[in-house]
């Protein structure tokens, strides 16, 4: 019998041999033989570096490297079997991981090391590691005994649980609605682009003769699919159909998020006062660079000041362009892309054949090497891979020396990827003792995003909001691949405050509008020739373009996030609609509609990290923007220059 490959505990992960069923013998394993480890380690501790803190995290890593690959494969391969799989052993892990993090005797080490001798010697990073573990174990409720801790474990238990279904019915809901359309002028309006993905998607429908001229036409609430609707279908009547579908997500039937909402708020509310906090926004920050809720509040509440007045201009703008002075929710990005051609003399979707992924990709890695002296090359077929279509890459340093490889899943998939892009790490870095010797172990990332796939024999021919989503994910990639940080619990992406974590993907967005750099990788995929100079000045004047719409939008959800998890009461009859309905007046230049329930989508924060954390991306934003200014005093066309100041950092981000 084949050893399972869940249990293989290092390396790259090998997709391609793992199977669903294979997931509740391994994870059983796993926790068992971590127990023993864990309790002889308590038995027998030794407050050292080296006697404590590395067997604890060789220990950490063997469970998250296995129970990664699951949680990675939940996202871009999801199926019946793997949710199964996923759930019945969910309830093990965290109930491993709460007993690993209410252990006395652990806890007791670690404190027990920081008032220790060798505590002067150690490097930052270490220092960080040891107090960031006393940190997460006091939020992890190793104060609590008794009731209140047995309390506190079936809440963590349960938000757990809660955090899986939520998604999960997110992206269920989302590949749930389908529009097929067979009458040419239903689809009036749309680009050649949206046409052919639309035949493209009605073919895998099973429509076998579907076409980009005569259909059928199969669109879905897949972002490829949905934004290109809304912003040119002719027909207001679908618009609308499309708009209100993608605005109910995941509200109503078998996929009904409402009640997960108001248990998940509860359940925190409930965590954050059993660890003596008044609200689980407390909570939240009591691990990220924000000192207190009055500040976020503060910050959101300046911007929001600015943004509303310009939002309503900008509203007030847009209705005397269109000539229609009852402009509803899903006329906006139509008449916004009409005004927006009008405004700078160009269509959006004009540039799409000068941003294909391959010389995108180019024009990224250029800038990294110009940047931070790293050269990155295709490593296809050196690592195995969940989908044909995602690619594989190392990363050189100046010498040749090979220091990071990552994947990169680029394509939309509905039917198993949930929607989104997001970087995250599959190997960390490390310096590591293998067969008595020290090894680099290199780190390794993901890069997903669910950009426009190739279609019709062409390659994946980007919008330019794809590609700044492209350099944002590699932004987080490269905090992840470019640490110099040799000790696993502060290398890379970890041990950085959440509210940090956006600096250096919106610092790389900042480069997709740099002349070099856009002209490096704005190249017609047929003829190679570059993006015209008019096209470049009009995207730098568009830039701004409803720019404080944007902001505004943001801002509503991170003040509601914030009022959600810091001032709500979930026993009071106000519901968190109403809650969002309220904040609105505020925040909002056009109401949302009744059967608005973005809530029951907003996965940030109801299934990821950022409940009571949204407001990261504008916090971060005035770093990144500090960061990028440093650059641009140093002179953007100055390449010496530029790789002095990256030099002179103590870290690129």
């Amino acid at each position: 019998m084949s050893q399972n490959p869940l249990l293989i505990g290092q390396g790259l992960p090998p997709f391609e041999q793992v199977k669903a069923e294979q997931v509740e013998p391994a994870i059983a394993q796993i926790l068992a033989e971590l127990e023993t480890a864990v309790t002889d380690l308590e038995a027998n501790l030794t407050p050292t570096w080296a006697e404590f803190v590395e067997p604890l995290t060789r220990l950490e890593e063997k469970l998250m490297w296995t129970w990664g690959i699951i949680g990675h494969l939940m996202s871009v391969k999801n199926s019946p079997e793997l949710r199964e799989a996923y759930e019945k052993m969910q309830p093990n892990v965290v109930q491993f991981i709460s007993r690993w993090s209410q252990s006395q005797p652990i806890y007791a080490g670690y404190r027990a090391i920081r008032s220790s001798k060798e505590w002067l010697s150690f490097a930052p990073a270490q220092q960080r590691i040891i107090e960031s573990a006393l940190k997460e174990a006091e939020l992890a409720g190793v104060g609590l005994e008794g009731e209140a801790k047995e309390k506190f474990n079936a809440i963590q238990l349960e938000l757990a649980e809660l955090s899986t279904k939520f998604s999960n019915n997110i992206l269920d809901s989302t590949k749930a609605f389908k529009l097929k359309l067979t009458d040419k002028a239903d689809v009036a309006g749309l680009p050649e682009s949206a046409l052919s993905l639309a035949a493209q998607t009605a073919r895998s429908e099973g429509e076998e003769a579907a076409t980009p001229e005569a259909g059928p036409w199969v669109f879905t609430l897949d972002y490829p699919s949905y934004l290109p609707f809304l912003k040119y279908a002719e027909n207001r009547e679908l618009r609308e159909k499309v708009y209100k579908a993608a605005v109910s997500k995941a509200s109503s039937g078998e996929f009904d998020n409402h009640p997960h909402i108001d248990r998940i708020l509860e359940l925190r509310k409930q965590k954050a006062n059993l660890l003596g906090f008044d609200n689980y926004a407390e909570l939240s920050l009591a691990r990220k660079m924000a000192p207190n809720v009055e500040a976020v509040e503060t910050l959101m509440t300046e911007l929001c000041d600015v943004s509303f007045s310009a939002a309503q201009k900008e509203l007030a703008e847009l209705k005397q362009f269109s000539g229609q002075s009852d402009l509803k929710h899903w006329d906006i990005s139509y008449w916004s892309e009409k005004q927006q051609e009008a405004k700078f003399g160009f269509k959006a979707e004009e540039l799409r054949p000068y941003f294909s992924l391959p010389r995108v990709l180019d024009g990224l890695f250029g800038l990294a090497q110009r940047l931070f002296s790293v050269t990155i090359t295709a490593a296809d077929g050196e690592a195995p891979i969940w989908h044909e279509d995602v690619r594989y890459f190392k990363i050189s340093d100046e010498s040749g020396e090979q220091i990071a490889n990552f994947y990169l899943d680029p394509y939309s998939r509905p039917a198993e990827k949930r929607g989104g892009a997001w970087m995250n790490d599959c190997v960390g870095r490390a310096k590591i003792m293998l067969e008595g010797k020290v090894n680099m172990r290199l780190p390794v990332a993901y890069l997903i995003c669910n950009q426009t796939p190739p279609v019709d024999g062409k390659p994946s021919l980007m919008t330019f909001g794809e590609v700044e989503t492209l350099f944002h994910e590699f932004g987080h990639g490269l905090q992840h691949m470019l640490t110099h940080v040799d000790f696993p619990g502060a290398a890379g992406i970890n041990n950085v405050e959440w509210d940090a974590v956006e600096l250096p993907s919106q610092f790389m967005e900042n480069w997709c509008y740099h002349r070099e750099t856009l002209f490096g990788m704005a190249k017609h995929y047929e003829t190679g020739e570059t993006l015209p100079e008019h096209y470049y000045q009009k995207l730098l004047a568009a830039r701004t373009y409803m720019s404080g719409s944007g902001m505004l939008r943001q801002l509503h959800f991170s003040l509601l996030d914030i009022e959600l998890h810091g001032k709500y009461d979930p026993a009071s009859d106000e519901t968190p609609e109403d809650v969002r309905d309220r904040l609105a007046k505020t925040t909002t230049v056009m109401p949302p509609l009744p059967e608005d329930s973005f809530l029951c989508a907003f996965g940030h924060i109801f299934a990821g990290g950022y409940a009571a954390g949204y407001y990261s991306y504008k916090w971060a934003e005035v770093l990144s923007a500090d960061a990028f200014a440093a650059f641009e005093e140093a002179g953007l066309e100055d390449e010496q220059a530029i790789a002095l100041s990256v030099k002179n950092s103590v870290t690129p981000f």
